[in-house]
């Protein structure tokens, strides 16, 4: 199974894994999964962090690293990504979170996320 962590995960996975829940961790320590994470991670985490948001104070340089480190894969952003996200029912207004369903979608590989209304979405998405 291939998993594309919501930017929220990829924070909890790299600096408070006790906030993950039990399926989290065990979908995460799986070594049979591949694990992947957006451009538009990194790009929220630096947008955010330089906002001064709290649950985004971590250094964007030293999550990548940290994430290539322990074999994430990154996946960068497309223009069919970016076309993708026009055909989005407008259930959340989040870009960030717009663009990673996208990306699940038109790669065919499953969102995780806590988030309620990206779990509304259609296709491969997983809440846990």
């Amino acid at each position: 199974m291939i998993l594309l962590l919501d930017t929220h995960l990829l924070l909890w996975a790299a600096g408070d894994p006790g906030r993950l829940s039990s399926k989290a961790q065990g979908l995460l320590s799986d070594p049979t999964t591949e694990l992947m994470f957006s451009t538009a991670s990194i790009w929220e985490v630096v947008i955010k962090s330089a906002l001064g948001r709290d649950d985004f104070r971590v250094d964007p340089l030293q999550l990548r690293d940290g994430l290539i480190q322990n074999d994430y894969s990154e996946l960068a952003i497309r223009s069919e990504h970016a076309l993708a996200v026009g055909s989005l029912p407008p259930i959340h207004k989040d870009p960030f979170d717009r663009i990673l369903i996208a990306q699940a979608q038109v790669e065919n590989v499953t969102l995780l996320t806590t988030d309620d209304k990206v779990a509304d979405y259609s296709g491969r998405i997983q809440k846990v």
